[in-house]
């Protein structure tokens, strides 16, 4: 493996994001062969030892996955309540952190990688990484929900901006609307349809960046492709990180 940089290598480890991993090599917390790191420096995470706190750490191998989330289904690495997360869905998961989280009445597409830094720039409302929903609401005439999801939404103190919207008309009364967003605060679709009178009763992910969930079956995962991972590291600004 060649070089690359300190900050970044601790990110694809999953230590932390390349900017909390730049103040742990500024605390003087990193050391590589023993010696406290420079920001900045360059390392390769194979032949050299790298230590954050004492304790050693390795680069794992860059994998990412595309995940058909089911309904019930948790995200997170462990739940308290004994359900099942996304996780235990995963053949192998070590190494893997979910890119976006989806609530346990959410289902559609979830990313998942071990590269720490694109996890950071995918979900951080600078890139504006387009997000794309189905969801089925019920509430207003579906002939009012045309006008409502045209109200401006203003939630924690900032207006709630969709990159593209649709209104479909559903069955008895319901409306499916098409919704894309370039951000992804907590709960925000669910929010978002709150704050305008409407009541969701399903909504799923079908696309984030510029993978989408395709024909995946619910519950399965599958291997992004090549073109997928570059588009994505594209999209971030992020040159894939070299490989062995």
């Amino acid at each position: 493996m060649t070089e690359m940089r300190l900050q970044r290598a601790l990110a694809r480890a999953g230590v932390a994001s390349r900017r909390a991993a730049e103040e742990l090599i500024r605390d003087g917390r990193v050391r590589v062969d023993g010696k406290v790191a420079l920001l900045g420096s360059k390392v390769d995470p194979v032949l050299q030892r790298i230590t954050v706190n004492g304790r050693s750490v390795k680069l794992v191998a860059r994998r990412w996955l595309a995940l058909h989330k089911p309904l019930g289904i948790v995200t997170t690495a462990d739940d308290e309540a004994g359900r099942r997360t996304v996780f235990d869905l995963i053949k192998n998961p070590k190494g893997l952190t979910y890119v976006g989280r989806l609530d346990v009445m959410t289902t559609g597409l979830l990313l998942l990688t071990t590269d720490g830094e694109a996890v950071h720039r995918l979900t951080h409302p600078r890139y504006r990484i387009p997000r794309r929903y189905s969801v089925l609401v019920h509430g207003l005439p579906p002939v009012e929900v045309e006008q409502a999801v045209r109200r401006p939404v203003v939630l924690d103190g900032r207006e709630v901006a969709p990159v593209q919207m649709r209104v479909r008309a559903g069955h008895q009364g319901r409306s499916i609307i098409d919704l894309t967003l370039a951000e992804g605060r907590h709960r925000i679709v669910r929010r978002w349809c709150e704050a305008i009178g409407l009541k969701v009763e399903r909504l799923a992910r079908l696309s984030y960046g510029p993978v989408r969930l395709g024909d995946l079956a619910v519950g399965r995962w599958r291997d992004l492709t090549g073109d997928e991972i570059n588009a994505l590291y594209r999209a971030i600004r992020l040159d894939p990180a070299p490989e062995e």
